[in-house]
């Protein structure tokens, strides 16, 4: 565990989560990533901000378009915003980090050197990296919630499987032993923890499918092709009361299934695909101290609130 991170006198710990921000080069659309976020940061004074990876793009482009060249710039420079407002951050890996011209290794290096950061590379010997755990604790320092970071991969390894990867079963066996030993294995009062990765996980589709929630999906969920068993690895913890990823632009919604609160966030970045009408923007988290459930809402880039999001039931035809 890097540090440690406190509740506020009021009880209250609040996040933004930023996603997708495909920062390149510090082009004309870098730029307005960066005035969102600022708008958004000072608006909102978060004791933590969470990018849920892509926050550089190092993939192909359009032709005659220019690629990110320097991906470790394009990092300082996407994270600078946050760094020089001194609020703590983490992040996760997504599938365009280091597609190209770095590793995960080198990218996490890059991180670590920034002063606000609590972030850890996490196991050596794990998948992925960047895989750990942040601890919340009250006003007296004691344990009071957890968060927990997980690498979703980039894209299948195997030949005869297309699609985007998926949480790996040694990535989920440390999950469920960090949350035996935080919450001291047979205690039935778990602190709540919520989790970040950046790939939704099949159940987003199945939450949407089969529960009301609320919110929008304008793209299909593009999960990894096949399920690696997180979801019933969280059912069995016990202690995490929501997850959140990106990933899908477009889709911005939420929705609870078997008690945890699946949750995408709302994309960020505007060099990346979006939807006309669809502001880019953030979603905001709050955890209250002794309270095993969070608040959650949408700050959009023209600085505006939405707490109630449309609702999407499954029993009706006509989707949000």
């Amino acid at each position: 565990m890097n540090r440690r991170l406190s509740f506020q006198k009021d009880g209250t710990f609040k996040m933004v989560q930023f996603t997708d921000l495909h920062w390149m080069d510090g082009r004309a659309e870098d730029q307005r990533t960066r005035e969102l976020m600022e708008r958004i940061l000072d608006a909102e004074q978060p004791d933590l901000v969470v990018f849920t990876g892509d926050i550089i793009y190092t993939g192909p482009v359009s032709p005659g378009d220019v690629e990110c060249e320097n991906p470790q710039q394009a990092f300082l420079d996407a994270v600078a915003t946050v760094e020089e407002r001194g609020f703590p951050w983490a992040f996760v890996f997504g599938n365009h980090d280091t597609e190209s011209r770095i590793t995960r290794e080198e990218l996490m290096q890059v991180a670590l050197r920034h002063q606000h950061t609590v972030v850890e590379s996490g196991p050596l010997n794990l998948s992925g990296s960047g895989n750990y755990t942040v601890e919340l604790v009250d006003s007296e320092g004691k344990s009071a919630a957890n968060l927990y970071f997980l690498d979703s991969g980039s894209y299948s390894p195997i030949e005869h499987v297309s699609g985007y990867h998926w949480i790996q079963r040694d990535q989920i066996n440390w999950l469920v032993d960090e949350s035996s030993r935080i919450n001291l294995q047979g205690t039935e009062n778990k602190l709540p923890a919520l989790a970040f990765f950046h790939i939704p996980i099949p159940e987003y589709q199945e939450v949407w499918d089969t529960q009301v929630c609320h919110g929008h999906k304008f793209e299909q969920v593009c999960c990894p092709p096949v399920n690696s068993g997180l979801f019933t690895a969280l059912l069995e913890m016990g202690d995490v009361i929501g997850t959140f990823c990106g990933h899908d632009h477009i889709n911005d919604y939420y929705g609870t299934l078997h008690g945890i609160q699946l949750c995408y966030g709302r994309a960020s970045g505007y060099n990346t695909y979006g939807k006309d009408g669809f502001m880019r923007g953030a979603r905001v988290i709050r955890l209250t101290q002794g309270r095993n459930e969070f608040d959650t809402w949408l700050r959009l880039e023209d600085g505006s609130v939405v707490h109630k999001q449309p609702i999407h039931d499954p029993n009706n035809a006509k989707e949000c």
